[in-house]
């Protein structure tokens, strides 16, 4: 298996990190917390690729971004001076760490830590067990079948009625086949899709591409103010108000499925309805989750088409054609399509995640809207936090 360096750039990330990041640094830059690794693909055993997964960390944790790279972050307007300053000094630390097995037997990476000193790690850590699993396992496919497909999908945008209003942002970063399809992938949609294409997520390809990079916030960043915010009950409200100070109207797109679509709702008045631009779903019936943001706006007298509904959860191009096709003439619509796009070459890609389980010392989690993807290691806080969100 080849050992070559699989991320040769702290740009190889999703926006969003580094947006979350700012806000760290400026709100909670004492904050400490746990990061969990899990692998959701049953009958897969990465043990075996151990040793070359800790070689891949150990040569990001030796990354520093370039004099260059710092000139493209500088030029973010968004992204402010003393943030940027913060970079210049940033490299990531291998102390915090750890890879073993669990108690399965199984693969287990944990990250623990300064939350503004971790919050990189999760983004190419995934992008290193993807590619050392496709490096070890399909080493030297051949990406005919891969490149087909993604013919096919863009005949499949060029040729249905609605195609040329189709607003396609790429998300696959954390589960792509390799750093070189990526790229495959984004030069082969600017080149052929480029009305659909509004940009990309990884901060890297659009450096190199001269595509518009895309990103708001995550599930972490509204987990960490159940241990952060003044009440349980009051921890999205205080994890939205805390963004809307950093951004000022910037960014403006919200995640609603963190404790589910309802407590967010209930949360989500019009106050912060006219603040944000949009919301973006991420787990559950995407039908559902629209038709329920539109009558929420109507109730608060919003005009749905005033606003944005981002859909990212597991799209491919034939449901995001769907929902276009549903819900284009009732608001407006973007679609984060990732896995699809940039793990579709014909061998079954894996379903992992990282996701923060703890923060100062406390318990927090995520609650989703679809069964499976809810992670918590304490049960007792996890039925706390269903309770106080009067979550069924």
């Amino acid at each position: 298996m080849s050992s070559k360096p699989i991320i040769k750039s702290l740009l190889d990330t999703d926006l969003y990190k580094l947006t979350m990041m700012q806000a760290v640094l400026h709100n909670s830059p004492a904050a400490e917390v746990e990061y969990l690794f899990k692998c959701r693909t049953e009958d897969v055993d990465l043990i075996p690729l151990t040793a070359e997964i800790k070689k891949q960390i150990s040569v990001l944790c030796d990354l520093k971004f370039t004099e260059n790279e710092i000139h493209y972050l500088s030029n973010i307007y968004y992204l402010k001076p003393d943030f940027i300053q913060f970079l210049k000094l940033f490299q990531m630390n291998e102390q915090y760490i750890h890879i073993g097995k669990d108690e399965d037997g199984q693969l287990d990476i944990k990250v623990k830590g300064p939350w503004l000193h971790t919050i990189l790690f999760e983004v190419p850590i995934l992008a290193i067990v993807e590619e050392v699993y496709s490096r070890h396992f399909y080493a030297g496919i051949d990406l005919k079948k891969g490149k087909q497909r993604l013919k096919e999908k863009t005949n499949k945008i060029k040729t249905h009625t609605l195609g040329h209003k189709l607003k396609i942002m790429e998300f696959g970063t954390r589960r792509r086949f390799s750093r070189e399809w990526q790229k495959q992938v984004l030069e082969h949609l600017s080149k052929n899709n480029l009305e659909n294409l509004v940009g990309t997520s990884n901060v890297l390809s659009a450096y190199e591409l001269g595509l518009t990079p895309l990103g708001t916030m995550a599930h972490e960043y509204l987990q960490a103010f159940q241990a952060l915010g003044p009440r349980l009950i009051d921890s999205q409200k205080a994890a939205l108000e805390a963004w809307t100070k950093e951004y000022r109207g910037d960014l403006g797109i919200a995640l609603t499925d963190v404790v589910g679509i309802d407590a967010f709702l209930k949360d989500f008045d019009k106050y912060f309805a006219k603040l944000f631009d949009g919301v973006r779903h991420d787990s559950g019936c995407p039908f559902e989750w629209a038709n329920k943001m539109i009558v929420h706006y109507e109730k608060l007298s919003i005009d749905p088409m005033t606003k944005t509904l981002v859909f990212s959860d597991g799209l491919d191009i034939s449901l995001a054609l769907e929902l276009l096709s549903e819900f284009h003439e009732k608001t407006n619509l973007l679609f984060g399509i990732g896995t699809n796009l940039t793990n579709d070459v014909g061998v079954k890609p894996l379903s992992i995640v990282i996701k923060m389980i703890e923060c100062n010392g406390q318990p927090v989690a995520k609650i989703s809207d679809s069964p499976g993807k809810t992670m918590c290691e304490d049960e007792a806080y996890l039925d706390y936090l269903r309770k106080v969100f009067e979550i069924k």
